[in-house]
């Protein structure tokens, strides 16, 4: 098995679980069919293995350096950078006219599993880049579009998002970056912005940064924020380089993980000659970048669960071959140690592992799904659910791919804590995906606090309406009964829980209503994935269960003994999560500052 992703259970979750041929039958992939699905992952794959994985560690241990005048970063990042860019995949799922591939966002997503498990700091210069490219393709101006596009789908210029300022994080309203409207009808752009990744190297010819400021003048808070085109070097019409515009690079940051991707602090206008370009209407900055935002936070999701996998694969191959100890019925001392994957504890390791990374990507594929049906297949319902879904699609691979992480380096033993062994880069690298693109406790009051009462609570309906068809399939299978029955007693203590907080909030109760959000969070995450494994085992069972292929049959017991796990094992604790929030309980509210 590749130590990147298990290509059986890729497989099984595009064509069984996802039903991605299905997507032929729109017009907009009317010319793709499973052949070139297939194609275009195994192209994938194979950059990823021979130029992506190769120089992961190198990357880790040799970071970018700034000698205060030029960043240099490793030729490995440049040569993976080029074949990514060669092809195609910056812009697979733009239309065949802008050089796109008309790819679903299925496929794309599934194409990037290769590379967040090979090498997610190489990757990140790329995936930023379409999220980027993305935002100025669909909000821009025509001539914008035409200075920026062909070189951004090129891979000549690379793209960022400059959000964060040092005395603001993630409490956008507050920026104090500002824009000045010069004669020419561009800007002039001055502040600071810190923790942008990839916001200076010497891998590509140009950097687009997109940069949230406030026009002199505009109003305080998040209707004042607009969204300017800022890049590196003055780009002419023609798409041509001018002079070095006045973005400077303050530093890089020091990270504990993703080292090789640049973290930079950048300084906008020192010398007051920032040139900016108002992408879109005024004062609408942050509903654009929440486009890339949202994006961002699905791809943090799909990083954060493919980098746990990466790990589960790299513990379950030092499992299968690392002898160690005996069966506790085995008194001999002349006996032959056994591989360490015969302990019970490691196979609960590896089972949480596999619960935990398998089920996220289920998830992440899952949000893609959506995608193609909401701009493809023209659903707004599954915009309203994806919409719902993203908070947790970014926050459950998050957590527990960390967690993913930090098993592999226990199963490892002493072994796992050395850099001779890659789970540690994998848990260094996880951990920032926690904080990456809203923390857990700012996705959970976007979830409790607004994305499940929008369109009078359709999202949640609609998300239920699907885990009713699963159920309504799987409690017809012998071997799912059971676990049918156990998820219902679940799933109705959430749905309680969500009425009683749901009842709070229209009450005015908002404090004690949201204070215990990211448990609610967690909650409502653990039963979305619960009802994943459910379908993945109802689907295994449909498409294995009467293969006479010993490969088959191991997968589907993987699938069904993993299913078992995790709503056995995982999912009880949603007991003591409703009877916390369904008491309102005031343990962490009431809490002062000064008792620490």
């Amino acid at each position: 098995m590749s130590k990147i992703i298990n290509n059986k259970d890729l497989e099984f979750l595009l064509y069984q679980v996802f039903n991605a041929e299905q997507l032929t039958e729109l017009p907009r992939f009317a010319e793709h069919d499973r052949s070139t699905f297939d194609a275009i992952l195994n192209t994938a794959e194979r950059i990823a293995v021979d130029y992506f994985a190769p120089h992961n560690a190198k990357a880790d241990a040799n970071e970018p350096q700034f000698d205060g005048q030029t960043v240099t970063t490793i030729s490995e990042v440049k040569d993976a950078w080029r074949h990514f860019a060669e092809s195609g995949l910056l812009c697979a799922k733009h239309d065949y006219a802008a050089g796109g591939m008309q790819l679903p966002a299925l496929l794309q997503m599934a194409a990037n599993t290769f590379f967040m498990s090979a090498n997610p700091a190489s990757a990140g210069y790329p995936f930023l880049t379409s999220a980027a490219a993305n935002v100025i393709h669909t909000f821009a101006n025509d001539q914008q579009k035409a200075m920026f596009i062909p070189a951004l789908f090129s891979g000549r210029f690379a793209g960022t998002m400059a959000l964060t300022e040092p005395d603001v994080g993630s409490s956008l309203g507050d920026i104090s970056s500002k824009a000045v409207l010069a004669k020419d009808g561009s800007y002039r752009i001055k502040g600071q912005k810190m923790y942008i990744s990839g916001g200076d190297q010497d891998i590509t010819e140009n950097i687009v940064h997109l940069v949230l400021a406030r026009i002199e003048g505009a109003a305080k808070g998040v209707k004042g924020i607009s969204l300017f085109i800022v890049p590196k070097f003055i780009t002419h019409a023609d798409g041509s380089l001018g002079e070095r515009n006045d973005v400077q690079l303050a530093g890089l940051l020091h990270k504990m993980g993703y080292r090789g991707t640049t973290s930079t602090v950048l300084n906008f206008g020192e010398h007051d000659n920032c040139v900016g370009y108002l992408l879109g209407e005024p004062g609408k900055g942050l509903m654009y970048m929440f486009k890339m935002m949202n994006e961002a936070r699905i791809g943090v999701g799909l990083g954060a669960a493919m980098i746990g996998y990466r790990g589960y694969l790299e513990s379950l191959d030092y499992a299968r071959n690392r002898p160690q100890g005996r069966a506790a019925t085995e008194k001999s001392p002349d006996s032959k140690p056994i591989n360490i994957i015969e302990h019970s504890d490691v196979k609960r390791m590896l089972l949480a592992q596999k619960s935990y990374v398998e089920g996220s990507l289920a998830l992440c594929l899952l949000a893609a799904r959506l995608v193609d049906e909401q701009e493809a297949g023209h659903d707004a319902d599954a915009g309203i659910l994806l919409d719902l879904l993203t908070p947790m699609v970014k926050s459950f691979p998050s957590f527990y791919g960390p967690r993913a992480n930090d098993l592999a380096i226990q199963v490892l033993g002493g072994a796992g804590y050395t850099r001779e062994y890659p789970v540690e880069q994998c848990y260094r690298d996880n951990r920032l995906n926690p904080i990456h693109e809203g923390t857990h406790g700012i996705q959970s009051l976007d979830l409790l606090g607004r994305k499940l009462w929008q369109h009078n609570g359709k999202g949640l309906k609609l998300l239920m309406a699907r885990m009713h068809s699963t159920l309504a399939s799987a409690m017809h299978k012998p071997q799912l009964s059971e676990l049918v029955s156990e998820f219902e007693h679940y799933l109705t203590l959430v749905q309680t829980t969500t009425l009683k907080l749901g009842a709070a909030l229209q009450q005015g109760q908002v404090n004690q209503a949201l204070a215990n959000s990211a448990l609610y969070l967690d909650m409502l995450g653990k039963t979305v994935v619960g009802w994943l494994w459910l379908e993945m085992a109802d689907k295994a069972l449909d498409t294995f269960a009467d293969s006479s292929n010993s490969e088959d049959q191991n997968f589907l017991a993987g699938k069904l003994q993993a299913a078992h796990y995790f709503i056995r094992w995982e999912l009880p604790e949603v007991e003591l999560q409703a009877r916390l929030l369904q008491r309102f309980d005031r343990t962490c509210l009431d809490m002062h500052s000064d008792w620490f």
